[in-house]
C-alpha cells in the first residue's frame, strides 16, 4: 500500500505558454479606460444606448479630442454605487434626463 502512495505526484499549476496563444514572460498591462463598446458589451447594452448614456452624464466618461473614454475606476466605482449619490460627472446636479 505505501508503495502506490510513493508514486503520487503533486499538482502544480502550469504557466501559460505558447500552446495557450501566449508567451509565458508576456505580462499584459491593466488598461486606464474602457471604450464605449467594451462598457456596452459590459453593461449588456446596445453601443447607441451607451453613447446616450455617456453623453447624458449618466456613465462617467471623458471626452479625448473626438471620441469618448470611460475611466476604469471611476466606470467600477460608478458601478459599484461608491460614487456616494453623486451622478457620473461627479457634480450633485444630473445632466441628463434619466
Amino acid at each position: 500500500m505505501g508503495e502506490i502512495l510513493s508514486n503520487v505526484v503533486p499538482f502544480e499549476l502550469r504557466q501559460a505558454g505558447p500552446w495557450m496563444g501566449e508567451a509565458a514572460s508576456e505580462v499584459k498591462p491593466v488598461r486606464a479606460v474602457y471604450t464605449v463598446k467594451e462598457v456596452a458589451a459590459m453593461l449588456s447594452l446596445s453601443v447607441s444606448s451607451a453613447y446616450a448614456l455617456v453623453r447624458a452624464g449618466q456613465i462617467p466618461a471623458e471626452r479625448l479630442g473626438r471620441r469618448w473614454v470611460v475611466p476604469r475606476s471611476r466606470f467600477h466605482a460608478w458601478l459599484d454605487g461608491a460614487a456616494g449619490g453623486l451622478s457620473a460627472t461627479g457634480t450633485d446636479s444630473p445632466r441628463g434626463g434619466w
